[in-house]
């Protein structure tokens, strides 16, 4: 019988596709429109051994319906937060990351909001093709400004690059990461050091039980007046309604936002009706290299744990699982 991997999605990029073919898989996909249900029937009718998880939740149910040959849930991307890490590892079954492959283009977003938040471009925009020509309004320069990092993995890494391009101090709070001494980004050690100093801060950590609601009225009080609120990780990170009371108060002057408690956005949402918000669709990853880089991860990381073939523990972020029930996985076991 062939190996049979459900995505939850109705397409996967070339690579990844190309890389399940290789070896003979059966690749199944959840309509649009099928959401949840869908992807129920297929768990329990199909014989899945491993999925390629993206937007849908894959919770507990999920893990209910699926039968016993499934042996790991691989994530299109860096967050982990709409899988059930407790109904997994009660499984024994492995939640592997793809941190790598879209690193580069959400760092590329971050900063593309930053800029456009600074500069009022979107504002700038709206106003020109309304037939208004303003030119008063002051937007703030980035060199010379302090960029505070929650979170230094290959995402905080990618934009500290580009702000240090533009001339930019950089400062990073991660009590895990690696330091990369290629880069001048001057560590603190505590969140509040971080705050103090930052004129733009951007996060780049997942979403925990640890890390929800992280930057909420004191954290975003501590930030200096005027400081721009960056967010291309999770939106539960934030407090919105503390977040909408600062840039009220002018304690913030602008927040470029990928991310959402709730996606998607309402249109009645507060942030909604804010010009000084700069908004995408939770897209950091939606370019043609990060798809594709991260559907070939995905693909080879499910293969890996399906074929008992070794995989980095680094990016399981249930490792438990490996070192109890799968420990072949393990390099050099």
């Amino acid at each position: 019988m062939p190996t049979t991997i459900l995505v939850t999605v109705p397409t996967l990029a070339p690579a990844g596709l190309d890389v399940l073919r290789a070896e003979g898989c059966r690749v199944l996909f959840t309509s649009k429109g099928g959401g949840v249900p869908e992807m129920l029937k297929h768990l329990a009718q199909e014989g899945i051994d491993g999925v390629i998880s993206r937007t849908l939740p894959f919770g507990a149910e999920a893990f209910a319906a699926a039968g016993p040959g499934l042996k790991v849930v691989s994530r299109h991307g860096v967050g982990f937060d709409n899988v059930d890490l407790a109904a997994a590892t009660a499984r024994g079954i492995p939640v592997l990351i793809a941190p790598a492959g879209n690193g580069q283009s959400v760092a590329e977003l971050a900063v593309g909001l930053m800029l456009a938040t600074a500069r009022r471009i979107t504002v700038q925009d709206a106003a020109i093709r309304a037939g208004t020509w303003d030119r008063s309004g002051n937007g703030l320069q980035m060199a010379g400004k302090t960029l505070g990092l929650v979170g230094f993995g290959g995402i905080g890494k990618a934009v500290a690059r580009a702000a240090l391009g533009l001339g930019m101090r950089v400062i990073a709070f991660d009590p895990v990461a690696a330091a990369d001494p290629d880069l001048a980004v001057e560590r603190v050690d505590s969140l509040a050091a971080l705050l103090l100093r930052s004129h733009v801060l951007s996060l780049h950590v997942p979403l925990t039980a640890q890390t929800r609601g992280l930057i909420g009225a004191a954290e975003l009080a501590a930030l200096p007046r005027g400081a721009v609120l960056i967010n291309t990780a999770r939106g539960g990170l934030v407090d919105e309604a503390a977040l909408v009371a600062a840039l009220e108060s002018g304690q913030l002057s602008g927040a470029g936002l990928d991310t959402f408690a709730s996606e998607p956005l309402p249109p009645t949402h507060p942030l909604c009706t804010r010009p000084d918000v700069v908004m995408t669709a939770h897209m950091g990853g939606s370019t043609d290299a990060a798809l594709d880089a991260t559907a070939r991860t995905a693909a080879q990381h499910a293969l890996a744990v399906i074929h008992g073939r070794p995989v980095n523990p680094a990016v399981c972020v249930n490792p438990e699982t490996l070192s109890k029930t799968r420990p072949e996985l393990l390099p050099n076991s």
